[in-house]
């Protein structure tokens, strides 16, 4: 609805207008009706107006000058003139005021109709264009994301480096740079255990406000990674702001938050290694604590093989429990703590506790388990971990916790049902490069699908697709570690046929590409 103000000394005239005009058929409404220019001056001052329908002589103050000033306020408002006077001066002044119509009195309804149909016309297409115009630049952070999440899973082809080094201006950024990547700590247990399972999770406020801060910063170049990662492009010599961005994210989030800085990168092709070091260096925030920068220069070798050794032990430890085996469950976790002692100076303890834990989650959401679920634990109840004095006490605590989960995990499986459901699991390890769907498979196990999905679901805690999701995510790491097939074979063999769409299933699934998983591991 377009708002149209009328000025007009003659009152009959303006009675005319307010009256036998069809303000309402042709989208517009009267704001209001004045008889001087003054008054209508006043009005612009609190409306936002479309249209001036304006007579060219009125007292004090014309309709040329009201116009003037109108345009002044107002800049696209369109004017229409009105006025008894023949008079050419009038004509061209009021065309020197890029007036949409003049229209001479006595004023005939429909010459005045089809002058406003004219401009309704003009402001019609104006409209559309700021509505285009709009949605492309909503359109361009979206594609730029895209763009550099493909730069940062190493596609250096010449269509990306042309988007973002021409297209949004990152061939004139001040190279050298390097990339930051911050990570909220602990996301799936801060939402709880069943919030941080869920898509709608993501704490956007946290997105929000580290792209508010960056703007703030002059940080032009910032791309969201996955639900819980943005990467920074900084200066090379950025350590300090890196610093203050974590200190303001630290300052105000509920959430503590974590950084991995990168070397140095010359240019935009190289800026996917440096991405490569910060999310590294990231992996050793139980060696340096959490809520702080840590530097990919920093990671020493003794540190990198330590890691590796922790989680192979770590492995170790999660298959003795999936057997429910006891004693070994024991020995395991006695040679994690052995770990943990000789790298007693480079972590806390209670932070090795922790991270334990978050590996141990990690593990068990493969098998559609969930640590808090098992354990019938809160989050806060992990505060017990802060009153232990000693290692032997959190030892003897973890000790217990492992024993009860794995004990758990073996009653499940003696569930009637479970056997059912451990064969379609085979059947599933076994069929991971076919289109699988819920339908092909009740009908092998001769039950309905809807029948199947619920027992599914209830016996593992997730439905079908997602439980297939899981299990062609760790089919894909096994072939990644243990094959030199392409990455695009490997999409091929665990069921997907599109690649960039496995590649964004398995960042989602990770936090790395594929690519970037192959490299660690």
């Amino acid at each position: 609805m377009y708002k149209v103000l009328l000025a007009d000394d003659e009152n009959l005239d303006l009675e005319g207008m307010k009256t036998f005009i069809p303000w309402q058929e042709l989208g517009m409404e009267v704001v209001d009706a004045v008889t001087n220019g003054f008054a209508a001056c006043k009005v612009l001052e609190t409306e936002t107006v479309d249209i001036l329908v304006t007579d060219v002589r009125m007292p004090n103050m014309s309709g040329l000058e009201l116009a003037k000033r109108a345009i002044e306020k107002q800049g696209a408002l369109r004017v229409i003139f009105v006025s008894g006077y023949q008079d050419f001066h009038y004509v061209k002044q009021a065309l020197a005021l890029n007036a949409c119509s003049y229209v001479l009195k006595p004023m005939d309804d429909q010459e005045l109709i089809d002058s406003l149909v004219k401009v309704r016309g003009q402001l019609d297409q104006e409209r559309a264009r700021q509505e285009a115009d709009l949605a492309y630049k909503q359109m361009i952070p979206i594609a730029k994301n895209e763009y550099l999440l493909r730069l940062l899973e190493g596609s250096t082809g010449a269509d990306v480096l042309q988007a973002l080094g021409t297209g949004y201006g990152m061939n004139g950024w001040s190279w050298p740079g390097r990339a930051a990547v911050l990570e909220i700590d602990d996301l799936a247990w801060k939402l709880g255990p069943q919030e941080g399972r869920e898509a709608g999770g993501e704490p956007q406020a946290f997105i929000s406000e580290v792209m508010e801060l960056s703007c703030r910063l002059g940080i032009e170049h910032v791309c969201k990674v996955s639900r819980q990662r943005i990467m920074l492009l900084l200066p090379a010599d950025g350590a300090e702001l890196a610093e203050e961005v974590l200190r303001h994210l630290n300052e105000r989030s509920a959430f503590t938050v974590t950084a991995g800085l990168g070397g140095e990168a010359g240019g935009l092709a190289a800026l996917a290694d440096s991405y490569r070091e910060a999310a590294e260096a990231l992996e050793y925030k139980m060696f340096y604590g959490k809520g702080r920068v840590i530097f990919s220069g920093q990671l020493r070798t003794a540190q990198r093989e330590d890691s590796r050794k922790l989680d192979l032990q770590l492995d170790a430890l999660f298959e003795a429990m999936a057997n429910y085996d006891l004693v070994r469950i024991h020995d395991e976790l006695q040679r994690l703590f052995q770990v943990a002692m000789s790298l007693k100076s480079r972590f806390t303890i209670h932070n090795f506790a922790l991270a334990l834990l978050m590996k141990l989650d990690e593990r068990l959401r493969t098998m559609n388990e969930d640590l808090f679920s098992l354990l019938g634990m809160e989050l806060q109840d992990l505060d017990i971990l802060h009153r232990f004095e000693t290692i032997s006490d959190i030892h003897s605590w973890l000790r217990r916790r492992v024993f009860e989960v794995s004990e758990r995990l073996h009653t499940r499986r003696r569930n009637k049902n479970w056997k059912l459901v451990s064969e379609v699991q085979a059947y599933l390890q076994t069929h991971l490069a076919e289109n699988i769907t819920l339908k092909d498979v009740a009908e092998r196990f001769s039950f309905s699908p809807n029948y199947l999905g619920s027992l599914f679901k209830e016996e593992t805690g997730r439905g079908f697709s997602e439980y297939l999701i899981t299990l062609r995510m760790e089919k894909a790491c096994e072939l990644l570690r243990q094959s030199k097939l392409k990455i695009y074979e490997i999409a091929e063999g665990v069921g997907y046929r599109y690649l960039p769409y496995f590649s964004r299933q398995f960042k989602e699934t990770y936090g790395m590409t594929p690519l970037e998983y192959r490299r660690k591991h």
